[in-house]
């Protein structure tokens, strides 16, 4: 099947083709849906403690790390229009097995994205609501979620961006209460972290990394945006400037409210605690608003993982009858997102610190061959180049590299361990079906 980026009909040589929707702006909210503005309340108590009450200073660091990286994908999305994401940008540079194994790990972060949110809101609701258990809870919102995506993408982006106004109006309304509430005085110490609690702050920062695949998302849908080489940087960079604002402002609103980090009893819901001072109107919106964020983000992330899936299957790297269709009639990969939504019911099983820690090494890992992916594309591409013109063009995406790799390695041990074993599956998977590198290259050229 011949792919054309700039295809604008539903059909490419009478197979049914993804559709061509979004927008900078549209695409600019799945990607806030994606990330969840209010995430900062996903991880606020684990984190805070981790870090001894210094969660605004992770998010800083978190966030500069990931605009170096958000601009290299801005800078590939130009190079390489495919769905695939980190997948074909590592294999677009590196040849067929980096690129195979790049997306392989990537998978562990799409995964579990969509079942941590799933279980995030079952524990929210269900401690609001006990006399209904939180699994009942999350099992009816992937229901809702999976039948919402196999409808179609223009129902996800409509959606999309009604449920991240929710969070955003939500945001907004909390921040002026907290800054106008008499009993909160601004202080820098949030940011201001001494020598024995930089390790906790990095480790902190390394989880939080979670917080940031909004921008890839926005990457996933270069084959369902219009003018793809346009509009898909400027919404990747705009996700990530507009969503590292809102966690560092948001971060340091809930530490000025719950400023002892000790006084935390449920790290899990601890978003609940913030909201104690500010009275019961602002816990039920924020539980409103919360709600809203995990079903937003849960239909961005089910929404990517599925096109993954499905560029993964197209290349028959993964199962082509499984993975590799789209619907004639609703044009979305059904069976991908069928399979989304059964692993995302097995992962509800694991705790949230465990899904918070794996989502995040699947992305650093991912992040940093996009990163040397745009040395290797964009700066190294032409060989008359003079030197200095290289070294300024790999300045940027290099610095994203090691930035990602220092926060990698200050994931927790079991982190490591799982992710590990995860990157050795798949290199066993690709060794056994040795044909795969070799149609992977040949797809990608």
């Amino acid at each position: 099947m011949t792919r054309d980026p700039h295809r604008t009909g539903d059909t490419v040589s009478g197979h049914p083709a993804l559709r061509r929707v979004f927008g900078t702006g549209s695409l600019v909210m799945f990607g806030l849906a994606y990330l969840v503005p209010l995430t900062v309340f996903t991880t606020f108590g684990s984190v805070s403690k981790l870090t001894q009450g210094h969660l605004p200073l992770a998010y800083v660091l978190t966030s500069i790390a990931m605009l170096f990286t958000a601009a290299s994908y801005a800078r590939l999305v130009r190079i390489v229009p495919a769905a695939g994401s980190a997948f074909s940008y590592a294999g677009a540079a590196f040849g067929r097995r980096v690129g195979f194994i790049t997306g392989w790990t990537l998978l562990l972060d799409y995964i579990l994205l969509p079942a941590i949110n799933y279980l995030i809101l079952g524990i929210y609701l269900g401690a609001q609501f006990p006399s209904v258990l939180a699994p009942v809870w999350s099992l009816g919102a992937i229901a809702l979620v999976t039948v919402l995506n196999i409808i179609g993408v223009d129902v996800v982006r409509r959606a999309s961006m009604a449920l991240v106004a929710i969070q955003l109006v939500f945001a907004a309304v909390f921040l002026f209460a907290t800054f106008t509430s008499a009993s909160v005085v601004p202080v820098a110490d949030p940011f201001m972290a001494d020598a024995g609690s930089w390790s906790g702050v990095v480790a902190g920062a390394a989880v939080l990394c979670l917080s940031f695949l909004g921008f890839d998302a926005v990457s996933t849908l270069s084959e369902e945006a219009r003018d793809p080489a346009r509009t898909v940087p400027r919404a990747i960079l705009m996700t990530t400037l507009i969503g590292g604002a809102i966690f560092v402002a948001l971060a340091y609103a809930g530490t000025s409210l719950l400023p002892d980090w000790r006084m935390i009893t449920a790290s899990d819901s601890a978003g609940l605690e913030v909201m104690r001072p500010l009275g019961g109107f602002m816990s039920a919106f924020f539980l409103a608003a919360y709600v809203s964020g995990c079903l937003a983000s849960a239909l961005a992330a089910q929404a990517s993982v599925a096109r993954v899936l499905y560029a993964m299957g197209r290349e028959n790297v993964l199962p082509r009858s499984v993975f590799g269709q789209l619907s004639a009639r609703f044009h979305t990969p059904v069976r991908a997102t069928m399979v989304v939504a059964a692993l995302s019911a097995l992962a509800l099983l694991l705790t949230l610190d465990t899904l918070a820690s794996l989502i995040s090494f699947g992305a650093l890992f991912a992040f940093s061959l996009v990163n040397l992916a745009v040395v290797r594309l964009d700066a190294m591409s032409h060989k008359a180049r003079p030197r200095l013109q290289v070294a300024a063009m790999a300045l940027c995406p290099a610095l994203g590299f090691l930035a990602t790799l220092w926060l990698w390695f200050n994931l927790s041990a079991l982190a490591l361990i799982v992710g590990i074993a995860w990157l050795v599956a798949g290199l066993v998977y690709g060794f056994i079906r040795q044909d795969v590198a070799d149609r992977v290259g040949e797809a990608l050229g």
